[in-house]
């Protein structure tokens, strides 16, 4: 797999960068690039993942397609279609990007739960509760929750998202989009926790994004990807033991064995733990979606 750490490297100047996508504004659509950057402890690191933003992005074509009942804003992915100059670059942006149309983006990250973890697991042992949401005593870290939680949170431009309560959506977006988003993402969980189940994977939870596209709501930005979600080996699920998971969880435990503040400048990262991080992701794509595996894998 070709690396790429930004498409300035490519002579080309993104409207937008990201820590891992760059944004270019074509007017009345964008091209989304995936690079190769890594973040851990919201900060970017110096090096990159060998061939990551090509994994994200190719699991995101594929979820799209498969729910593809629900509107998304994916135009192609095809390179050779892509408006000059980026047809010219086919080869370094082949499976890392996507013309898709441009959404106007809800202001709400919107994350659903089905196991008890990370930020919800340390909500829980403080008062009992994920983001308003009370639940039952006694509850066992990785849990499965009775029913799947919805959990919004803000959009932080630096920094952590805030986790909001419902009626602080309806008081960002209207009574009637919040429900609409909350529907969605319920749904699409719930779909895409069945799915995966069939493969031997848990979604633990997940968020996705959505946006107005000509006054349709619609699926944006990544789908169910290992930076969006967690996904766990279901052979693996002990309640009271945190899984092995398919993301970055070996950079970040790798990252706590060194004497590092979790402040810029990052530390010099083993290439082991790139390539090792590297393979978790592409592992739960060909899990998860081997025929998509296949079509890709001149790039994978």
């Amino acid at each position: 797999m070709q690396s790429l750490k930004s498409t300035t490297d490519l002579g080309l100047n993104p409207d937008f960068k990201g820590k891992v996508r760059e944004i270019f504004d074509l007017g009345d659509t964008l091209l989304i690039v995936a690079t190769d950057r890594i973040s851990a402890f919201d900060v970017v690191m110096d090096q990159v993942v060998p061939g990551r933003g090509i994994i994200l992005s190719v699991m995101t074509l594929a979820w799209l397609d498969y729910f593809n009942d629900i509107p998304n804003h994916l135009i192609t992915a095809d390179a050779d279609l892509f408006p000059a100059p980026f047809c010219d670059f086919k080869s370094e942006l082949a499976g890392r990007s996507m013309l898709v149309s441009k959404a106007d983006a809800m202001p709400v990250e919107c994350i659903a739960r089905g196991y008890i973890t990370g930020s919800g697991w340390k909500s829980y042992l403080s008062d009992g509760s994920i983001c308003g949401h009370q639940l039952p005593e006694n509850l066992l870290k990785s849990q499965r929750l009775d029913h799947p939680l919805y959990t919004p949170s803000t959009k932080a431009e630096e920094g952590h998202d805030e986790n909001i309560s419902f009626a602080e959506t309806i008081d960002l977006v209207g009574q009637d989009d919040a429900a609409a988003l909350k529907e969605m993402t319920m749904r699409l969980y719930s779909t895409a926790a069945e799915y995966a189940a069939s493969k031997g994977v848990l979604i633990a939870d997940t968020k996705f994004e959505f946006g107005n596209v000509n006054g349709v709501l619609t699926l944006i930005d990544e789908v169910l990807t290992p930076d969006s979600s967690r996904f766990w080996p279901s052979a693996e699920h002990v309640p009271g033991q945190e899984p092995p998971s398919w993301d970055k969880q070996i950079l970040r435990n790798y990252l706590e064995t060194l004497d590092w503040d979790h402040e810029y400048p990052p530390p010099v990262i083993d290439n082991d733990i790139l390539v090792a991080t590297s393979d978790r992701y592409l592992e739960v794509l060909n899990i998860l979606f081997p025929d998509f595996a296949e079509t890709w894998k001149e790039v994978l």
